[in-house]
């Protein structure tokens, strides 16, 4: 497969799933708004999924329809979902060989209907969670038509890479960020709807009550979204997908780099694995979160030195 093919299906894919992350994420934080109306920051959200310095956050960051509309249409804001799917439906676009002529009709249905001029009317007018949720629906056909479509080739595994990849640097974030504001200790109280709205907003909300039979506390959320492997949305789930679906590229051809990026996968799946919360402890919540970002990042660069450069 040409590099630029690969680069293409691997961002196009990266995009849609920080779309699907960011609409997940917006539409719980602004139930949560609701339910506590008066202490809610959406500093959270601007904080993972914008480059806003710290001034302008803080202007906004009680906001709430201000940074919907900044979050969804906003075409100044490149995280934008409007800019997401725009970016994917251009990847697409620039690789309709291959892509199926569903998976490209479905993107350019998502784009077309995210361009709407009442989408931004609504948010600020209406109730925004109805928004979102057809916006969330669209996104799940995507990737039910991604599924059920596209053939098991080189292609289809480019794209996992970058859903997997992207998958699990949200996390890290998501985790980050939210432990920051406990200064990262695990042993500082905090308010169990606190703890219920971060697994909302990662759809992990449900399997936690099945998985984990006590209360809603630091550590049993860490364990969930760091090791529980029944999780799609943990860390350690999202390496060992993108692991395998590393594996099947593997070729005479590309030894030199399959080795490289091989080695540096499986360092990471072995050091998440193989730690636990003493690890943890012991190195400090901060530091662990902070290199396992850093490894996710180096894979990334990677890609683009070994896979995807080219003239």
């Amino acid at each position: 497969m040409l590099s630029r093919v690969a680069n293409s299906l691997y961002w196009l894919s990266r995009y849609m799933e920080r779309c699907d992350g960011i609409l997940r994420l917006l539409r719980v934080n602004y139930a949560y708004s609701q339910d506590d109306f008066e202490q809610f920051s959406w500093r959270p959200v601007l904080m993972i999924f914008s480059d806003m310095d710290a001034k302008n956050i803080a202007d906004v960051k009680h906001e709430g329809r201000k940074v919907l509309q900044y979050m969804i249409t906003d075409r100044l804001n490149k995280n934008s979902v409007f800019n997401l799917v725009s970016k994917s439906r251009e990847n697409a676009r620039s690789v309709q060989e291959n892509v199926t002529k569903e998976l490209w009709q479905c993107l350019n249905d998502y784009y077309h209907k995210v361009r709407l001029n009442d989408i931004a009317t609504s948010l600020q007018k209406e109730d925004p969670v109805s928004v979102i949720d057809d916006l969330v629906q669209q996104g799940m056909h995507y990737y039910g038509t991604c599924e059920i479509t596209m053939a098991r080739g080189e292609g289809y595994y480019f794209m996992n890479i970058g859903k997997y990849l992207e998958r699990a640097i949200q996390s890290v974030d998501i985790l980050n960020v939210k432990f920051s504001e406990l200064n990262y200790s695990l042993e500082e109280r905090s308010d169990p709807t606190y703890w219920k709205y971060l697994l909302l907003s990662i759809s992990g909300y449900e399997i936690f009550l099945k998985s984990y039979r006590s209360a809603l506390d630091s550590r049993n959320i860490l364990h969930q979204i760091v090791w529980n492997e029944h999780f799609p949305r943990s860390i350690m789930y999202s390496v060992r997908r993108l692991k395998q679906s590393f594996e099947t590229l593997k070729s005479d051809r590309n030894g030199e780099a399959y080795k490289a990026i091989s080695f540096m996968i499986g360092k990471l799946e072995s050091s998440i694995k193989y730690s636990d919360l003493k690890d943890l402890e012991s190195k400090g919540l901060q530091e662990y979160l902070q290199e396992i970002k850093q490894d996710l990042l180096a894979i990334g660069h990677a890609f683009n030195h070994y896979y995807f450069a080219f003239n």
